[in-house]
């Protein structure tokens, strides 16, 4: 049987998860197919929650189906698209199918997604999003009220590791260590100095939350002078763009690969972190290659 995450996370070895994107639809046939190639190769497997703000199968959905293939499911929760009232009643929906692990995000803003007429909810943010959780486990709901019985989630939150200034991240991140999260995704990791810089603050602030560095997949230049262009955090160094744009046609997906995999391995080798979180966005079919270059 498949340990649980929240077993993994005890255990003191490199942790490894990844994360697969929903359909824009109803056909999860793909979705299905990663699920089973992944399952295996990873500890866990988080289900994007709309992201980037673009409406798809829900997150819940896809954890169902990494419980029914005998996966170990993430959840994740947003603030931007629902009040506490529905955020709460899909958590005790999940829980009662077998999901255990949450993480707890902000949500992307609605302008970057493909329904700006949509109105962002914003009841709560991440940090009172973790402490709902938690009342949840306690056994009550987040207005103090009686729960027949508890949830028993693993929780999870984000947090920004390259970004400039880092202080009023760090703020923000102490705050949720504070609410009781159990393990960090970071976003897209490039930098290892800068990394190591940012690990160097977190021991400050707690040795016993487990981080995870995330690798975002390079697929070509252009899509690394975008992140530097339009994702605040996220900074892609020049030496990695141009070993991108000298691949010859149609092998700059092997050395973004590269890229990913020997990042991971000198995380790993140099005792960086407790792990990583592989995001090959629409290429999640990539993950066991990034693995064998990693050496895991």
């Amino acid at each position: 049987m498949k340990k649980s995450f929240r077993e993994v996370l005890k255990e003191g070895r490199f942790i490894v998860t990844s994360e697969v994107g929903p359909p824009k639809g109803t056909n999860v046939d793909r979705m299905v197919q990663i699920i089973e190639l992944l399952k295996d190769k990873v500890d866990a497997l988080n289900v994007t929650d709309n992201q980037g703000s673009v409406m798809r199968y829900p997150s819940w959905g896809g954890c169902f189906l990494i419980v029914e293939q005998g996966g170990e499911p993430i959840l994740q929760v947003t603030c931007r698209d629902r009040n506490r009232l529905a955020i709460q009643q899909d958590l005790l929906f999940a829980h009662s199918r077998g999901i255990r692990n949450v993480l707890c995000l902000t949500g992307d803003s609605i302008d970057v997604g493909d329904h700006k007429e949509a109105k962002p909810v914003f009841d709560l943010d991440s940090v009172q999003l973790i402490n709902l959780v938690q009342s949840l486990n306690s056994g009550k709901d987040i207005g103090g009220n009686q729960l027949d019985s508890p949830t028993d989630f693993c929780i999870g939150a984000c947090t920004t590791a390259s970004a400039e200034p880092i202080e009023p991240h760090l703020i923000k991140l102490q705050q949720k260590i504070d609410a009781g999260i159990q393990f960090i995704q970071t976003q897209a990791v490039y930098d290892l100095d800068q990394f190591k810089r940012f690990m160097n603050y977190l021991c400050k602030l707690n040795k016993d939350v487990k981080v995870l560095a995330g690798i975002v997949l390079l697929t070509g230049p252009r899509m690394a002078v975008f992140l530097n262009e339009n994702v605040p955090g996220i900074f892609v160094p020049q030496p990695l763009i141009d070993q991108l744009q000298v691949a010859p046609k149609g092998k700059a997906l092997s050395v973004g690969i590269e890229i990913a995999g020997r990042t991971i391995r000198e995380i790993k080798e140099e005792g960086l972190c407790d792990g990583v979180h592989i995001m090959a966005i629409e290429k999640e079919e990539v993950v066991p290659q990034i693995l064998e270059v990693a050496g895991l």
